[in-house]
C-alpha cells in the first residue's frame, strides 16, 4: 500500500459516498485509475466494505457502555467459547482482547440502565467461564473518528 492508497482510503473513510469522479479529484489521479486502485485495495481486503454512521441515540440506544471481562480460566475451550458466545450478541458492536487486568474490553450499546441489567443478566451471565465484568458508563463524547491518521 502507497501513500495514494492511504489518500484514496482516508477520503472514502471522511465520505464513503463519494462519486469516483470527486474521489479522483481529492486525490489528484484520474477516474481510471483512481477506479482500479480502488477496486484492487477491496480485492486485497484493505477495504472491507462501505457502511454509514448511524447516532445511536437516534436510533434508540443512547447508552454506551464499556465492559471489561475477565475469564474463570484460559484454556482454549474456554476462550473459544466466550469469544464465540459474544460475537452472537447484538449489543456487543465490539470486542477487543486485551493486556492488563481484564481480557476483554467490550463495546455495548443499549437503551437504558434496565436494558444494561437485562443484558448483563441474560446475555452475558449466559455464557459462562466469566470471572469479573466491570462497567465504565460513557456520558460524553470528546472525539469520535474512524478516519486513519496520516503515515509519514
Amino acid at each position: 500500500m502507497d501513500h495514494k492508497d492511504r489518500q484514496i482510503i482516508r477520503a472514502l473513510q471522511r465520505n464513503g459516498r463519494m462519486t469516483n469522479q470527486d474521489l479522483a479529484a481529492e486525490v489528484s489521479l484520474s477516474p481510471s485509475p483512481c477506479l482500479r486502485r480502488v477496486k484492487l485495495l477491496e480485492k486485497s481486503g484493505a477495504i472491507k466494505g462501505f457502511s454509514v454512521d448511524v447516532d445511536a441515540a437516534a436510533y434508540g440506544l443512547p447508552v454506551t457502555v464499556f465492559v471489561r471481562v475477565t475469564l474463570e480460566r484460559h484454556t482454549d475451550d474456554c476462550v473459544q467459547q466466550f469469544e464465540q458466545s459474544v460475537s452472537q450478541v447484538d449489543e456487543v458492536l465490539e470486542c477487543f482482547v486485551m493486556t492488563g487486568m481484564s481480557d476483554y474490553l467490550l463495546r455495548v450499546v443499549v437503551a437504558d440502565l434496565a436494558d444494561y441489567e437485562n443484558f448483563v443478566r441474560k446475555r452475558l451471565h449466559a455464557i459462562g467461564g466469566i470471572a469479573s465484568i466491570d462497567t465504565s458508563f460513557v456520558y460524553g463524547v470528546v472525539k469520535k473518528s474512524s478516519v486513519f491518521p496520516v503515515i509519514v
